[in-house]
């Protein structure tokens, strides 16, 4: 197996425990010609490079992530990494922690709107939970 296709392997794998079946699946049916290089390039290299390395806990790198997308005011991915975050062991109180030290470091109006988003994914996951 070539290095590219260990690393697609791994990084589908990771991709899957992470975001959860069916978000890959529907991300997967919903490739096209001109998206499936972006997406081949997502799982190699963001799920099968960084996410399987050994240095950093998923727990720690979803509280990377949640802090970088709400730096970046990456409002539409923020929503599927709460509930990365979620399938990674962190509760609605640590996720909370991570908007709040985010309000310091990335600005309280970034921090609100993260806060809004993350409100509404864990009401959602709790109804889907039966909480």
């Amino acid at each position: 197996m070539s290095t590219d296709e260990t690393r697609r392997a791994a990084g589908m794998g990771v991709r899957r425990e992470v975001l959860g079946d069916a978000h890959v699946d529907r991300a997967e049916a919903a490739k096209t010609g001109f998206t499936e290089p972006f997406q081949d390039l997502i799982t190699r290299y963001a799920w099968g490079e960084i996410w399987t390395r050994e240095g950093l806990d998923r727990r720690t790198r979803s509280c990377m992530v949640l802090t970088a997308l709400t730096a970046k005011g990456h409002w539409d991915e923020l929503g599927m990494h709460v509930r990365a975050a979620v399938r990674n062991g962190l509760d609605r109180d640590e996720i909370a922690e991570v908007f709040l030290q985010a309000a310091i470091y990335c600005g309280v109006p970034a921090a609100n709107k993260a806060f809004g988003i993350a409100q509404r994914v864990l009401d959602e996951l709790g109804e889907q939970n039966g909480n």
